[in-house]
């Protein structure tokens, strides 16, 4: 009896791992499970025995079947890591200065027709 084959620790495909076709039906995918258990029992390859069972777990069921098939054609985006470059400007004192003059008229005189009295 040779010995069974290393599963790939990075297989996210349920379907890699169990050694099957996507188009396989449910008592293949069951005869696929107890296949794969019987050559890695998680008393002699745990890791391995886990991945068996979260994709046996993924493919067991009809519902999560299909939401299984449904994330295999979308794939997630893969996450940014690198944060952006920082943006480097100048500040001109001078420019905020007018900036300021411009948004506020400091010199304004009728400022006392804002606060009239009301009469009700």
């Amino acid at each position: 009896m040779r010995p069974p084959e290393p599963l790939d620790p990075h297989a996210p495909d349920p379907y890699a791992v169990l050694g099957l076709a996507p188009s396989a039906s449910a008592e293949e995918i069951k005869n696929a499970y107890f296949t794969q258990v019987r050559a890695h029992p998680p008393e002699r390859d745990p890791v391995a025995f886990k991945q068996i069972r979260a994709a046996y777990d993924q493919l067991k069921t009809p519902e999560k079947r299909l939401e299984t098939d449904m994330l295999r054609f979308e794939t997630w985006p893969e996450p940014v890591l690198d944060p952006p470059a920082p943006v480097e400007f100048q500040l001109d004192p001078a420019d905020v200065t007018r900036a300021a003059r411009a948004c506020s008229d400091l010199a304004r005189n009728d400022w006392r027709e804002d606060f009239r009295e009301v009469k009700l």
